[in-house]
């Protein structure tokens, strides 16, 4: 069966053959516009969820191991400290990357988590990265 939706603007360009029926000006259209209002905000709710949380929790290492080595109530070497801020960190790190890829595309917004989503992204980005390699 034929896909009928509207290629969305990550989406690599298809060639002629392959858009039987649709002119050359609306594909550069789509691909050209800009990634839709309702999706941008999904993706920087997602980010900030998954990036705030780890990255608040990072700083809250240090707060509390300062808070338990001053009190005398634990004595915390600083190595300790800083390997599970910068783990935290990390964590934020890999947040980024999950907050923009498991946005859903569609017009509903999908599940609370969006890992059903990030399967689908993961392909379309390939295959864009792969169109732009093959255009160069």
């Amino acid at each position: 069966m034929v896909d009928q939706r509207k290629p969305l603007p990550f989406e690599p360009r298809r060639s002629a053959e392959e858009n039987s029926g649709s002119t050359g000006r609306a594909s550069a259209k789509a691909s050209s516009e800009p990634i839709p209002k309702a999706v941008a905000n999904r993706m920087a709710r997602r980010v900030a969820i998954a990036t705030g949380v780890p990255s608040v929790m990072g700083m809250a290492v240090f707060v509390i191991s300062y808070l338990l080595v001053s009190r005398q109530i634990l004595d915390i070497p600083p190595g300790v400290t800083l390997i599970s801020s910068g783990a935290c960190f990390l964590l934020g790190l890999l947040g980024l990357s999950y907050g923009v890829l498991s946005a859903s595309w569609e017009p509903q917004p999908g599940s609370l988590l969006g890992i059903e989503h990030i399967k689908p992204n993961m392909q379309r980005l390939r295959s864009s990265m792969k169109a732009q390699n093959s255009k160069t």
